[in-house]
């Protein structure tokens, strides 16, 4: 009867470090889970962030290319030129009028990328 209950304090005590062992494993293996879940959750906000930069430079690389191709038309060059650097035609003369472009400082050049569709107001002298 010793025997036996030897033998099961000896089974009892070897079960209590298999499980030990088994939930020391699982821990490890949970904590590797979570490090990978994690690593990924950071490089799939990388992803979106990289994605949202690439939109945005296809956006000012098409709006680059649209005024690349428009200052590549001589009509708008010559349009462009007469509405926001004053320079006229032969016999042409230059009328202000006031508007919304009186606001700001009439001697400051605005950035080309700032500036819509140039227009002006010309008259030509036909004597």
């Amino acid at each position: 009867m010793a025997e036996i209950k030897k033998k099961r304090r000896v089974k009892k005590s070897l079960v209590k470090i298999v499980s030990i062992v088994v939930i020391g494993v699982s821990i490890y293996l949970l904590y590797g889970v979570g490090a990978e879940v994690l690593g990924m959750i950071d490089l799939k906000n990388q992803a979106d962030a990289a994605q949202a930069e690439l939109e945005k430079l296809q956006d000012e690389n098409a709006s680059l290319i649209s005024k690349r191709d428009k200052l590549e038309d001589p009509d708008y060059v010559s349009t462009y030129a007469r509405g926001n650097y004053m320079f006229s035609k032969d016999g042409e003369q230059i009328f202000y009028l006031p508007g919304a472009s009186d606001a700001t400082d009439s001697t400051a050049q605005a950035e080309p990328s700032e500036t819509p569709e140039p227009s002006v107001t010309t008259t030509t002298d036909t004597q």
